[in-house]
């Protein structure tokens, strides 16, 4: 299937006319030949597991990461997140101990973060695929520009919480119109994560959930859903 025929109907609805630039063609001719002689990250039918489990009209929050993980069975489409039964990378390790501070949650057992997604919590790289071993490497290529409007689109509903982590999260604030939550802090990488933990972004995100009435997120990842 190609890449405009795999975004979800309810998101297609929106990016139509972004899927049908000149750019996004070149981005897809890149992906398929990427993918006719190297290892790349999500599979194809994952690509676009952040848009398929939070259609668009479902969004309260918004996680923003930055290129999929690039090891063997890491990546399935939700930024930060690897299914039950693969090891849990360091910056959602960090994640997960701010989760326990924050909340009082235990930390869980598996990196799956579908439960958030299924919630409405888009977890949207900015980039969607990678090649195998190599961070970054599908970068500039495109999908920034998709992505963005991903962005945009969200920013017309009307209230959204988003949670910024690390610069190159927060250089999107400039997309968002300034009614929504922002809640900015450090990534969670080990490189970073002196800063980021004790933001509390979970509780603070709840808090701006239900100031607007739209109830709140259960972070707690206890069902093991997978995408």
């Amino acid at each position: 299937m190609s890449l405009p025929h795999a975004l979800p109907a309810s998101w297609r609805a929106e990016l139509g006319l972004e899927i049908e630039q000149p750019y996004f063609a070149a981005l897809e001719r890149f992906v398929d030949a990427e993918r006719a002689s190297k290892v790349v990250f999500p599979p194809p039918h994952d690509v676009f597991a952040a848009f398929a489990l939070t259609p668009l009209e479902r969004v309260r929050a918004v996680i923003v990461g930055q290129d999929p993980y690039h090891g063997d069975a890491q990546a399935h489409g939700l930024c930060f997140s690897v299914k039950s039964g693969v090891a849990i990378p360091p910056s959602l390790r960090n994640i997960f101990k701010e989760l326990e501070s924050d909340l009082g949650l235990a930390r869980p057992a598996h990196g799956d973060l579908a439960s958030w997604a299924a919630q409405g919590v888009l977890l949207l790289n900015t980039v969607l695929t990678v090649r195998k071993d190599e961070a970054n490497s599908h970068a500039g290529r495109g999908w920034e520009r998709f992505t963005d409007a991903a962005l945009r689109a969200v920013s017309r509903r009307e209230h959204v919480v988003f949670l910024l982590w690390g610069n190159s999260a927060r250089a999107k604030a400039e997309l968002l119109d300034a009614r929504h939550t922002r809640i900015e802090c450090a990534h969670p990488s080990p490189l970073s994560a002196r800063k980021f933990l004790g933001s509390r972004p979970f509780s603070r995100a709840n808090a701006a959930l239900a100031a607007h009435g739209q109830g709140t997120i259960d972070w707690s990842l206890s069902d093991g859903l997978s995408a």
